[in-house]
């Protein structure tokens, strides 16, 4: 991969095909394309795409639009593509403090009745039978042994959570009763039989079934299993991941210095993707080597390998010719999304899938969620979001033929497009609430347009990244 290959260099892949090659002729773009990650591609021997026949180059932009699949299109691919492989993982016992995020494998049942035994609801004190009652010395605290039954006239002081004693009639608020001068209980306020006395098994019963295999597992969901009496849970396993990092690049810290660039992606796909649900299992700098990327890739256990950069043809761009010597299934060769539109999708074996993402850094953040995003979910078990849309503040201009996902900021009841959202930028995704899906040809001010929210900005427990 070229110097700015994975995306600070020209944004050669976010024009259209013609439009780049016109910047070729007309001296405004580099010789050679920046990592492969543009529509450009070189010839077959490696010349320069301002050598080629343009009537060449027209051809193969015609060949790209026809091949590359629709936005819309390449989520269902990708959801799909899982689903075989879904059905057949294997249920794994997780402990409660490990499961937050997972999907239920198997209905959660009541291992007991909630609550175990009748309890009460307040601090104040369980009395039998009518005022005025005579108050033992010693009382009911929570967690305590089981006490001795009530006499009618007796009450005892009682605190929430603890055991009823047999025969009380009702538990009496502390800010409800007084005591007179000879230690008698009086209620202030009118009574009912079995008030503030939570009945064994007024939430539920031992057996019921409390929760539907397929649910996802919340901080509630962890709750509701504790108390029903679960130290595990059974459920869908984490899809495992491995990151593959191409690039020479790349330098792993420090400043950008004698045209090598900061790896951006390398610190940021790893967390984005334990917030989908993905164990990360390894991140891997490969640097441009063919040899290096066709070991990694053949020797992974992972559910789903995830690359950054070398999907185009350029001359160091080895996805391609590495997924074609393995005999891969290619079941996305390019989106018609700006950025991003050179990502992939293939199978690599009957069990494991190959994420292709640009190098450019927002164009791999489209990849992920184009295609990582539904294949992750799907893999997990875990259910789609619901579709919702906002309206534009301002406008957002589109590709003539293409998808777009702009960066945005959610305001009241609008969405605000951000600056800074070409395929090399970060600094627009890194103050956005979401990605707005923007037709071909824009949207204007006002317009509705679908949102994708990012993990940080949402409540649910896709935005935990532990």
């Amino acid at each position: 991969m070229t110097p700015g290959g994975t995306g600070q260099g020209l944004d050669a892949e976010d024009l259209d095909v013609e439009e780049a090659l016109a910047l070729v002729k007309d001296g405004n773009s580099p010789a050679r394309p920046t990592g492969g990650h543009g529509p450009v591609r070189s010839g077959s021997e490696g010349t320069p795409p301002s050598s080629a026949p343009e009537s060449g180059h027209r051809a193969a932009a015609q060949e790209h639009r026809h091949r590359a699949t629709p936005w819309p299109e390449a989520r269902v691919i990708a959801t799909r593509a899982a689903r075989p492989r879904a059905a057949r993982r294997a249920p794994v016992s997780v402990a409660l403090g490990d499961a937050l995020g997972l999907v239920l494998a198997a209905p959660l049942t009541a291992l007991t009745d909630l609550p175990s035994f009748d309890t009460s609801a307040m601090d104040g004190w369980a009395v039998a039978g009518p005022g005025p009652w005579h108050v033992r010395d010693e009382g009911v605290l929570a967690g305590s042994a089981a006490p001795s039954p009530l006499a009618d006239g007796e009450a005892v002081r009682i605190a929430t959570g603890a055991r009823i004693p047999p025969d009380t009639t009702a538990v009496l608020r502390s800010e409800h009763g007084r005591t007179d001068d000879n230690g008698r209980l009086h209620p202030i306020r009118e009574m009912q039989h079995g008030q503030d006395i939570r009945p064994r098994g007024q939430e539920c019963r031992s057996g019921d079934q409390l929760l539907l295999a397929g649910a996802v597992v919340t901080p509630a969901v962890l709750g509701l299993a504790a108390a029903a009496g679960y130290d595990t849970l059974t459920a869908v396993p984490r899809p495992r991941v491995e990151v593959l990092v191409l690039g020479d690049e790349l330098l792993a810290e420090g400043r950008p210095r004698d045209g090598l660039i900061r790896d951006a992606l390398g610190p940021m796909l790893p967390p984005w993707l334990r917030a989908l649900g993905a164990d990360v299992i390894a991140v891997r700098r490969l640097g441009d080597d063919a040899k290096a990327l066709y070991k990694a890739v053949t020797g992974s256990g992972a559910d789903v390998i995830v690359t950054t950069g070398g999907t185009a043809a350029g001359p160091v761009d080895h996805v391609h010719p590495t997924l074609r010597r393995i005999d891969a299934e290619l079941l996305v060769d390019g989106v018609k999304v700006r950025p991003g539109h050179p990502m992939l999708l293939a199978r690599t074996k009957e069990d494991q899938h190959l994420v292709g993402l640009p190098g450019n850094p927002l164009a791999a953040v489209s990849g992920l969620l184009t295609l990582a995003e539904p294949l992750l979910r799907a893999l997990a078990a875990r259910p789609e979001a619901e579709p919702y849309a906002l309206p534009l503040r301002d406008t957002a201009h589109g590709h003539p033929y293409d998808t777009r996902l702009v960066p945005v900021s959610l305001r009241g009841d609008h969405a605000v497009p951000l600056h800074y959202n070409g395929p090399a930028m970060l600094r627009g995704i890194a103050a956005a609430d979401a990605l707005a899906v923007v037709p071909p040809g824009g949207a204007r001010a006002g317009q509705e347009a679908e949102l994708l929210d990012l993990p940080w900005a949402t409540a649910g427990v896709g935005a935990c990244f532990t």
